[in-house]
Parts: C-alpha cells; sequence; structure tokens
C-alpha cells in the first residue's frame, strides 16, 4: 500500500491557458517557427536544427540572457541553422531526492509547488518567444505536462 498525500488539486491545462494566454504574436511566431522546423524533417530543408542550452534550467534572468545570446547566433546563422533553445526545466532523480527542478519548485528556497512550478515555466517559455523569437525545447519526463506547454514549445524530449 502506497502512503499518498492528497495536497490540492491540480489545474486543467485549459483553464491555465486560459489564466496566462499567449498572445497573437506569440502565437504567430511559434506556428511560423514550427513550420520552419517540420520542413528540415520532411526533407523540404536542408537547414540543420541545433538543440543546444543547459540540462536544467531555473533561473529565469539567466535563461533569458542566454537565450538571447543564441538570439544572436540565429540571425547570423539563418541561412543554415535552426537554432532551438534547450530550457530543461526538470530534473529526473533516480530515486526521488532531492531538487527536481522548476517544475516542481519554481522556488528553491519554498515547498515544493507542482501548480506554481507550471505556471513558471509556462511564463518563462512565453518570455523566451516574446524576447527573443526563439521558441524553446523542454524535456517532458512527464508528458501528461506537455498540454500545459503545447502552445508554447516547438521540441519536446
Amino acid at each position: 500500500m502506497q502512503n499518498i498525500e492528497f495536497i490540492q488539486k491540480l489545474t486543467i491545462p485549459k483553464e491555465l491557458k486560459e489564466r496566462f494566454p499567449v498572445s497573437e504574436e506569440t502565437r504567430h511566431i511559434k506556428e511560423k517557427r514550427d513550420a520552419e522546423i517540420r520542413k528540415v524533417f520532411t526533407g523540404e530543408s536542408h537547414k540543420f536544427l541545433l538543440i543546444i542550452g543547459p540540462c536544467s534550467a531555473d533561473n529565469e534572468e539567466a535563461v533569458l540572457d542566454y537565450i538571447s545570446r543564441l538570439r544572436t547566433m540565429q540571425d547570423k546563422t539563418a541561412d543554415k541553422l535552426i537554432i532551438i533553445p534547450r530550457i530543461y526545466t526538470n530534473k529526473p532523480r533516480t530515486t526521488g531526492d532531492g531538487y527536481k527542478g522548476m517544475l516542481h519548485q519554481p522556488d528553491p528556497s519554498k515547498a515544493p509547488d507542482l501548480i506554481e512550478g507550471i505556471i513558471a515555466i509556462r511564463q518563462l517559455h512565453a518570455k523566451a518567444i516574446e524576447q527573443t523569437g526563439l521558441t524553446c525545447a523542454d524535456e517532458m519526463l512527464y508528458p501528461e505536462n506537455y498540454r500545459y506547454l503545447d502552445d508554447l514549445l516547438s521540441y519536446v524530449a
């Protein structure tokens, strides 16, 4: 028998997206980027996809600074590359102990809070698009979480 403690009901993706919607401009950027990426996979484009970035993204300021630098590189290499920044917000733990990333604990100095984590990740991915025009990749250790971010992510591992 498992020892499970109910803490709170998780907001469904539709409700969360209504509370934290993406702008029309952001939606347009994502659609355009997804179309470019799709052309690479179908062979219509000879560009290379470059999925690059840190394994663990848990500091918004540092992540946005890094992605803004990648934007500069994307502009210089646009004829050859499509750069997809990695904003991996989960940290897999074999034993379950330790910091599990922004998804579970958006503020490492506070107690874990999955809802606040999903909101923080959603806002981080939206800011990345708004500030740089680059849509990003994230890691889905829990595939059901993709529904909270599917309107923001262009690549999922």
